[in-house]
């Protein structure tokens, strides 16, 4: 067994032992980062032949894919779980009655509260309220009144 065989199912060993993303992102790290374990045999690439770093530099390359897909499908199981663990816990209870919003209930206007409450305290000193149209035509504020 070659050095990379060992290597490939070391790490896929190492991603499928991973139970969260944390473990999964350190794997990541580990492997493909800058210091990481396949970087560093892409490195050793500029000191081989030719003919060897076509052979090796291929056989490296797969690895990488390999691994990248590996962490990548696990990143997917995980997100999945998640998401399906969390839909489990979160449930909609439907037989609740639906709650009626604010403009279905209605309130007071606050300048109708206001006066309201005018018209309250000057009925509790003895005044009567009188209402009228809210247009007065040129007859009743003039003629009627005499005025010219």
């Amino acid at each position: 067994m070659s050095d990379l065989e060992a290597l490939k199912e070391n790490l896929l060993a190492e991603v499928t032992g991973a139970g969260d993303e944390a473990a999964i992102e350190a794997v990541r790290v580990t492997a493909l980062g800058k210091k990481g374990s396949i970087s560093e045999l892409l490195k050793t690439l500029g000191t081989m032949t030719p003919e060897e770093r076509q052979t090796r530099g291929a056989a490296i390359n797969a690895l990488k894919t390999d691994v990248f897909e590996a962490i990548t499908a696990c990143k997917s199981a995980l997100k999945d779980a998640a998401i399906a663990e969390r839909l489990a816990r979160e449930t909609v209870d439907i037989s609740l009655p639906v709650r009626s919003s604010p403009a279905e209930r209605g309130r007071i206007h606050p300048i109708s509260q206001i006066i309201d409450e005018i018209t309250a305290i000057f009925a509790d000193m003895g005044f009567s309220i009188a209402e009228g149209p809210d247009i007065e035509t040129d007859y009743y504020n003039f003629t009627a009144l005499n005025f010219p």
